[in-house]
């Protein structure tokens, strides 16, 4: 909880950036608190909409969440975003996840 808690005492100092919402969302994916990675992880990509890192932990954790419907709009959003970028690696690995989440 070190991590976190050093992440939000920045946050609360006013240093609100994509990095910063990124690492907070990071970390409570890690921690398995999936709500509060999800809402760190929209805000990153308030911050910085062609973010395609945010746009794969957040697909990550909506998935975690039990929000299929939702997992699958940010992974669509995410490859799009990450083609543009030339982010290949990125765009492999939220089609593997995009896969899973419609294969019935």
């Amino acid at each position: 909880m070190h991590v976190i808690e050093n992440l939000e005492k920045l946050l609360l100092q006013g240093q609100d950036n994509a990095l910063l919402r990124f690492g907070l969302g990071n970390a409570y994916f890690q921690q398995k608190d999936f709500a509060h990675a999800i809402s760190h992880l929209q805000r990153a990509i308030e911050h910085d909409n062609g973010y395609s890192a945010a746009w794969k932990l957040l697909g990550k954790a909506l998935m975690e969440a039990q929000e299929k419907d939702k997992a699958i709009d940010a992974f669509e959003k995410g490859i799009a975003c990450a083609e543009k970028k030339g982010d290949i690696q990125a765009v492999k690995e939220m089609r593997v996840f995009l896969k899973r989440l419609k294969t019935p």
